[in-house]
């Protein structure tokens, strides 16, 4: 961490020396933040004439938005002699908007004013006559209406967007959001898709990493889908997917990072939202009040969901032990009664006009049980051995806390240095208790599994970034994250009448694993005259593992990396042709590290596997966007390479006949290689068209166990197709109908396949009391449920399972919004990101 520091100094020091070598930051920059040229009104910067003659005279002005009254802080004050038609002198306007040019001699001058985002202004044949000053008075800036960075199709903002380094989708506009959860809106993001159990895949891979308002979550490392079912879809604003994230961010996430980004406080005064739905299979309630005064805004929500649900399974495996074939047929129905919540307490405060704080807390939990009854029949060699009852409560428990505390400092526009800070907690339970009966009601025994876990993380961040001249932006940043795992599970099990004792088939255990990691980064964007834009830097991460068991240390050596990236894009009139390479890591999650034996189905078993090593990915992408009229184009093309990569592997249970033991491995590599095709259109201005194709091959090679006890070579390959169409129409009087639809295809994994699943819903929307409120009706999936077929073929075994989810839903939904609402601009923040936990597969 020294020599982290000591580097961080060097840049810091060489990067003020560069600016002050180059004349400081532009006069109200160029760029967007991240170095790219925004308008082609942006003017160069001025080389003064040398031995300019020195006046007394004193011209002087305001600058402010021509659409509002407010000041343009910073804007670009050049004074250009008409003979010479050469910059003799300039300035920026103050935070209030108030410039002047002093000592100005005699002669005849025109004055340019320019800034980002409004379009230039020129006051031609100002004349200074010796002694006299000029004062121009209020001088208006016009913005412009669209920037490079961003394609809107309308004046209306569009379902999709896509920006130089990531896709946007804009929730805010899915009328189809209210009453259901994260998960039901990034089911409809280009490029993303959700599984039945809320498991989230980007372009194939489940390797990626989920943040929530520019955030990491420990409910998010322990679990994605958990995580998406404490956030409610209407509290989304946008999801925004990066599939080639700069050094800037973590490297972990192997095919990229979602960013999730809650609809926040940008109102003055005192409000309160409620927003509500019922449905047959969820219902939700959530209350958000905020409270802005001057330089102070305070926030305190929270959001409630109930979920009520039935689903039912079947197995059927076979395996081969000693030349006897032994089948297992199991049946099972199960009910789900869940709560997610997740309630928050925030605030900011201007320190001054260049200094402002952040802090917020945040609560989540989940609660999950579900009641399911399992009837398993063994057979072997075709004869029936016996026939067992097994009544299963289960119990997924979490209760989490984040805390943030933020603070930026601006020197100039676009010339920042930010602290962040957070302390994160996440509290689990995983615990199931199991009745063995003999029939239908015969009580023959009881097993209990007690399963908790404790995740924390500290995490202390700096980043600095500063523009060069006009087109170049340099930026730098060091950050720490320290976290600890402990996992303490133990099995019990008691006779028809006894109490309970240690199960001596199933010991007791724990787990201790720390992990630090210290890592810096630099970036360097420079964009050219003839539209194109270079976008380059490196991180280098440094890991230290300490793991321990109730028995032994788990030596697993520390481990360095260094993570290029490379980022092109070149504008070619209307389109906008992007070249990316990246080099990611993807560390195991909780679950996969967590070595409780999991056997709450005694046919299906999984354990997790604390030695896992990180992933090691390459990408390279290719895309091309293209505005044409008023439809928005983008395709792209991608590969990628995972070396080290943590599979699920599954084998015969040694004691238990019939069953099958699932674990995870670093035995694996795959390879992916695809293209995605998605567009928005306007058919009118109100009714809008989107959808998008998604095309990928899978190759998967790794090791597995043979029948005759050694390890074999196994390979598994296939073409996943994928879609998604959606439609929405606004009508008079506050009316709107929207209608979607997907399907993913069949996946592949190294022992087998997962079947693909198709989803579609229909809303209609009601605005009332001037769209303070809204009242919504909508339908999913209500021709019937979704059955999805995981099939697993080994030399050893076979396993087919049905999973039939029954998720027709209809769902009444209402919102209003009641207060004083001033719209104010939105306070600027940074925050702590951490992008670098593979998200775990649930042990159920």
């Amino acid at each position: 961490m020294k020599k982290l520091l000591t580097l961080f100094l060097i840049i810091f020091t060489s990067s003020e020396i560069a600016l002050a070598q180059f004349g400081g930051p532009p006069n109200g920059g160029g760029g967007d933040g991240n170095g790219r040229r925004q308008t082609s009104q942006q003017q160069a910067a001025p080389s003064f004439e040398i031995n300019t003659p020195k006046g007394n005279s004193k011209i002087s002005g305001f600058i402010i938005d021509s659409t509002a009254t407010n000041a343009v802080e910073f804007a670009n004050i050049s004074l250009i002699n008409k003979a010479t038609k050469k910059p003799v002198d300039g300035t920026m306007a103050d935070e209030k908007g108030k410039f002047s040019l002093t000592k100005v001699a005699v002669g005849d001058y025109k004055l340019t004013i320019s800034f980002i985002g409004f379009e230039s202004k020129t006051i031609d044949n100002i004349k200074v006559e010796k002694g006299k000053d000029i004062d121009l008075g209020v001088l208006k800036l016009a913005p412009i209406s669209q920037m490079l960075d961003g394609v809107t199709v309308t004046a209306e903002k569009a379902l999709i967007e896509e920006k130089v380094d990531r896709l946007v989708y804009n929730a805010e506009k899915d009328m189809l959001a209210k009453g259901g959860d994260a998960s039901d809106i990034l089911k409809k993001v280009p490029m993303l898709s959700v599984d039945l159990d809320g498991n989230v895949s980007l372009r194939g891979t489940t390797n990626i990493k989920v943040l929530i308002n520019n955030k990491p979550s420990t409910i998010v490392a322990s679990s994605i889908a958990d995580a998406l079912k404490m956030i409610p879809a209407d509290l989304i604003k946008t999801v925004e997917v990066i599939t080639s994230p700069s050094a800037k961010y973590d490297a972990e996430g192997s095919a990229g990072i979602i960013n999730i980004i809650t609809k926040k406080s940008s109102i003055e005064g005192l409000t309160l939202n409620v927003d509500s739905g019922v449905g047959l299979r969820a219902s939700n309630l959530g209350l958000n009040g905020s409270y802005r005064s001057g330089k102070l805004g305070v926030t305190l929500g929270g959001f409630g969901r109930l979920f009520y649900n039935k689903s039912a399974t079947s197995l059927e495996q076979s395996t081969v032990r000693d030349g006897v074939t032994q089948l297992t047929q199991q049946s099972s129905d199960a009910k789900d009664n869940g709560l997610f919540g997740r309630y928050n307490l925030g605030f900011d405060y201007e320190i001054s006009k260049s200094q402002s704080i952040n802090a917020s807390v945040a609560f989540g939990t989940r609660n999950l049980e579900r009641s399911q009854d399992y009837i398993t029949r063994l057979f072997s060699n075709s004869s029936l051995t016996s026939t067992s009852y097994r009544d299963v409560d289960s119990k997924d428990l979490s209760n989490s806390v984040d805390v943030n505390v933020d603070y930026i400092k601006t020197f100039k526009p676009q010339q920042e240095w930010s602290i962040s800070t957070q302390y994160s907690q996440n509290n689990l339970t995983n615990n199931f208790d199991a009745n063995i009966l003999n029939g239908a009601s015969e009580l023959l025994s009881r097993q209990r599994n007690i399963n908790g876990n404790t995740n924390r993380e500290i995490t202390l961040q700096t980043d600095y970034q500063t523009p060069i001249k006009q087109n170049q932006m340099f930026e730098v940043g060091l950050k720490s994250i320290t976290r600890q795992v402990d996992s303490d599970y133990q099995y019990l099990f008691a006779g028809s009448t006894g109490g309970y004792s240690t199960d001596a088939n199933n010991p007791s255990g724990l787990l201790n694993y720390k992990q630090m990691i210290s890592s810096g980064y630099v970036s360097y964007t420079y964009s050219t005259k003839n539209k194109y834009t270079f976008k380059v830097g490196t991180r280098y991460e440094y890991t230290t593992i300490d793991a321990t068991t109730d028995k032994n240390a788990i030596n697993i050596p520390s481990y360095g990396n260094l993570v290029p990236s490379i980022n092109i894009s070149k504008s070619l009139g209307g389109a906008t042709l992007k070249l990316a390479y990246n080099n990611r890591i993807q560390r195991p999650g909780l679950q996969q590290l967590n070595p409780n034996f999991n056997a709450s189905n005694a046919q299906n078993i999984t354990i997790g596997n604390p030695s896992l090593k990180p992933e090691i990915t390459n990408n390279i992408e290719l895309s091309l966007s293209k505005n044409i009229n008023r439809t928005y184009l983008n395709v792209s093309v991608f590969g990628r390479q995972t070396n080290n990569s943590i599979v699920r592997i599954s084998t015969p249970s040694d004691t238990l006949v019939g069953a099958i033991v699932t674990t995870f491995q670093n035995i694996g590599k795959q390879q992916t290689y695809g293209a995605n095709i998605f567009g928005n259109t306007f058919i009118t201005p109100k009714w809008s068209l989107n959808g998008g194709v998604d095309i990928y091959y899978n190759y998967l090679d790794g090791q597995a166990a043979n029948a005759t006890g050694g390890y074999s070579l196994i390979s598994n390959s296939g073409l996943t197709i994928g879609g998604r169409i959606s439609s929405q129409i606004q009508l008079n009087n506050g009316w709107g109908v929207q209608a979607f639809g997907g399907y993913r295809g069949n996946q592949v994994q190294l022992q087998g396949s997962q079947s693909g699943m198709g989803m579609y819903s229909v809303g209609v929307k009601k605005d009332i009391n001037n769209k303070k409120g809204s009242i919504g009706l909508a339908a999913e999936n209500f021709f019937g449920g979704m059955t999805m077929t995981s099939t697993l073929n080994t030399a050893q075994f076979s396993q087919k399972s049905v999973n039939n989810i029954y998720n027709q839903n209809i769902k009444l939904t209402f919102s209003y919004k009641i207060g004083n609402m001033k719209f104010v601009e939105q306070k600027k923040s940074k925050s702590v990101k951490n992008d670098d936990v593979k998200s775990g597969e649930s042990n159920n």
